[in-house]
């Protein structure tokens, strides 16, 4: 058994999307999360600032001794995850890796849709990594950078995101797609309007979903998880206003009482 904590972080309060479907597996661990929310966003952002800021981040939840860590930022993953990897002392699971595994789906899937941030896309870290594991043929990426700032103003539903996902995946809804990636983990919030524009036949893969997976049978395993008592989250964000409880809470599905403003 290992009681330590599994660390989490994000560019800002996206991640505990992730954090949602890790404490659903994983009921018993302990989590630390941490939101850069003094440096949201990071899909606008360089490569070379990105692994800055993701570095930074992980430096500061191995210091809360984490027993490994979780990069739920799809552009810290996409643009950082190996920096990361290199530097850290504790095994280090990242979102696009988990989202980019189709064990799920058998056979090949020959078309899918990758949705994300500007970074995310242009980076075409899922393309890349779809295209190595020989399980997929055509990769379509689309870049929705508007869809960030309307979910943080909580219209996940109605005309106006209903527009806007119109907008956005209007050249994807003739390519005869199986699966869509949510690459940001914002997006599971407005899967209902995305399925209504797409179409229900077609699968929206969360990768927060397959991260909780492959993370829960990497601990159980290597003989770390923790078999004793209630999982409690402890929260980091680098800045904090009403708002930000506001909008963690519509992405964790519950109440937050305890957040903690650190410097990094």
């Amino acid at each position: 058994m290992d009681s330590r904590p599994i660390g989490v972080f994000d560019s800002g309060l996206g991640g505990l999307t992730v954090v949602r479907q890790i404490k659903k597996i994983l009921p018993r661990e302990n989590i630390i999360y941490l939101g850069d929310t003094a440096r949201v966003p990071y899909g606008t952002r360089s490569k070379k600032i990105v692994t800055k800021f993701a570095l930074e981040d992980s430096r500061f939840l191995e210091k809360k001794n984490v027993k490994c860590i979780v990069i739920a930022c799809n552009t810290a993953s996409s643009l950082a995850s190996l920096e990361v990897k290199k530097a850290s002392k504790v095994p280090v699971f990242d979102i696009v890796s988990s989202g980019s595994d189709l064990s799920n789906f058998p056979g090949k899937v020959k078309k899918i849709g990758v949705i994300g941030t500007s970074g995310t896309i242009n980076s075409h870290a899922y393309k890349k990594s779809l295209s190595s594991n020989k399980r997929s043929s055509k990769v379509y990426e689309i870049a929705c950078p508007l869809f960030v700032p309307f979910i943080e103003e909580n219209e996940v539903s109605g005309s106006l995101i209903n527009l806007l996902v119109a907008k956005y995946l209007k050249n994807l809804r003739n390519k005869n797609l199986e699966l869509i990636i949510l690459g940001c983990t914002h997006y599971p919030l407005i899967k209902d309007s995305i399925n209504k524009f797409m179409g229900k036949k077609i699968e929206l893969v969360d990768p927060g979903v397959s991260l909780a997976k492959t993370l829960s049978l990497y601990l159980e395993n290597n003989k770390m998880l923790n078999n004793k008592g209630n999982g409690k989250v402890n929260y980091h964000l680098t800045d904090l206003n009403d708002r930000f409880v506001k909008v963690a809470e519509k992405f964790l599905g519950e109440k937050i009482n305890d957040i903690e403003v650190v410097d990094l």
